[in-house]
């Protein structure tokens, strides 16, 4: 089974959903056999890089004040605290993202972009570092196990894997996505937002058991008791005539 999560990395509701899908997975018995995959997708491409502004300020256009976006902050960082998560929306730096994707599809070539996206998310909204500067992002490479002199050249050349990075963005326009987090199970049934648990589970289930149907025969047999079941065998009755 394979799982494409469309997400950006300053989306909050992204990293509780990532939580959630986790946590199904855990209980999930053929967990071995699903493969995650993790594309990239910008709420707010035109965002600029992080210059010293508020995260609070930042939001105030969007939600009408800042009194409104700390409302929202409070409410999202409870959502986030019932997964185990800590967000530091006080210390947020609202950053450009496009350089963390590039980052991103960088470690898939070597196996490490599960572990990086982890890493960015808890980054950006734990530790609130700067998740656009390309310094702190070579260190989040080489935290994830990968050559930081090599990842800050990659980050270094802006056309470095941007075109894998705008090829994920197009092929959500084509799914029609317009919001992260998003899921799609076996390119056939689709999750979006951060939803309960068990709607994670439900789905697992659901396309593990079409994907792996147990076979259905219809019984054509005449019950007789000739057979052997449970240890026993049983002869069928003979004809006293005969």
């Amino acid at each position: 089974m394979k799982i494409e999560v469309w997400s950006d990395i300053v989306c909050p509701f992204c990293y509780i959903g990532k939580r959630k899908l986790e946590a199904a997975l855990e209980q999930f018995p053929h967990r071995a056999d699903v493969e995650v995959e993790f594309k990239s997708y910008q709420l707010d491409p035109d965002t600029q890089a992080y210059q010293g502004q508020d995260y609070y300020e930042s939001l105030a256009s969007k939600f009408g004040s800042i009194e409104k976006a700390k409302e929202m902050a409070t409410g999202i960082a409870e959502q986030a605290k019932q997964v185990g998560l800590t967000f530091n929306f006080a210390e947020m730096k609202p950053t450009n993202t496009f350089a963390a994707h590039r980052i991103t599809k960088y470690a898939k070539e070597h196996g490490k972009d599960n572990l990086i996206s982890e890493k960015l998310l808890y980054a950006h909204f734990t530790e609130a570092k700067d998740v656009g500067d390309i310094e702190v992002l070579a260190d989040i490479a080489a935290a994830s196990g990968l050559d930081r002199e090599e990842s800050l050249a990659v980050l270094q050349d802006k056309d470095n894997y941007a075109d894998e990075v705008r090829a994920d963005i197009e092929e959500a326009k084509r799914y029609e996505i317009s919001g992260v987090p998003f899921f799609i199970l076996n390119q056939k049934y689709a999750i979006s937002g951060a939803q309960p648990i068990e709607t994670f589970t439900q789905a697992l289930e659901k396309v593990w058991e079409e994907e792996n149907p147990k076979p259905i025969l219809e019984d054509l047999s005449v019950t007789d008791g000739s057979a052997c079941a449970d240890g026993s065998c049983a002869a069928p009755p003979t004809d006293s005539k005969s």
